[in-house]
């Protein structure tokens, strides 16, 4: 688990994940590969956008993206109508998944079966390249501590990336996964500091109303899951939300 800098110059933090992809609908391992969002995920960025910033993102934040073109296009959503600039950090990219990049979780099992195996039995993968999970953290806080002080900051992020950052805020271990469950496209969860510590307040907030044709606000159903690190139980379809 991932030392917290105990200096980070924001006590409130809201994480956002990028909205939807045409690979997040079809089930394929994005990692550090740079799809943008599908018509799906632009429309949910412009919902939820005026919800941020009307809510939890009205208190003048820092706004800062990964430079992967899915959350930059998510983020700006909200800095336009915030008037306020965009950062982008390359530190706050998805899990780098090697060779898993671009693959769905079914040719992940039928090229990679071993390493398949390894993740649905909750150990860790070999041979597959890419990241650590505990990197994947460290280098997300990094990114936040050189931020300038302000009352907030949205990180809009990724899957994987989110889950680890809140892990490592909360001091959580991947254990933990399973309980929290990861975002979903578009959704976020907001985090305050109160005496040194990390608290989750909100989490996976989506869409309170309904949009076009009076349903629902559709949404890709994520059961709770853990890592390609950990394992975890197989989504039909967004394969990064389980990172």
């Amino acid at each position: 688990m991932s030392a917290v800098p105990s200096d980070l110059p924001v006590s409130r933090l809201v994480i956002w994940r990028h909205g939807r992809t045409e690979w997040n609908a079809a089930g394929r391992f994005q990692g550090q590969l740079d799809p943008p969002l599908d018509d799906e995920g632009r429309r949910q960025a412009a919902l939820v956008a005026p919800l941020l910033a009307a809510g939890p993102a009205a208190d003048h934040p820092v706004v800062v993206s990964s430079d992967l073109v899915r959350a930059v296009e998510t983020a700006r959503a909200l800095t336009d109508l915030l008037g306020v600039d965009l950062r982008t950090d390359a530190r706050l990219r998805e899990h780098g998944l090697g060779c898993w990049e671009g693959l769905t979780r079914d040719e992940v099992a039928e090229r990679y079966p071993e390493q398949f195996a390894d993740w649905r039995a909750g150990r860790p993968v070999r041979g597959r390249g890419g990241e650590e999970a505990a990197h994947v953290a460290e280098r997300a806080l990094a990114a936040l501590a050189e931020l300038p002080e302000a009352p907030l900051a949205v990180v809009v992020t990724h899957g994987g990336t989110a889950g680890r950052l809140m892990e490592a805020l909360l001091g959580l271990d991947a254990e933990h996964r399973r309980v929290l469950g990861p975002l979903g496209n578009c959704s976020w969860s907001e985090l305050v500091c109160q005496s040194g510590h990390w608290r989750l307040v909100r989490h996976n907030v989506w869409l309170p109303q309904p949009v076009e044709g009076g349903g629902p606000a559709p949404r890709i159903a994520v059961p709770a899951g853990a890592s390609p690190e950990e394992g975890g139980a197989a989504a039909e379809s967004d394969a990064d939300a389980v990172l």
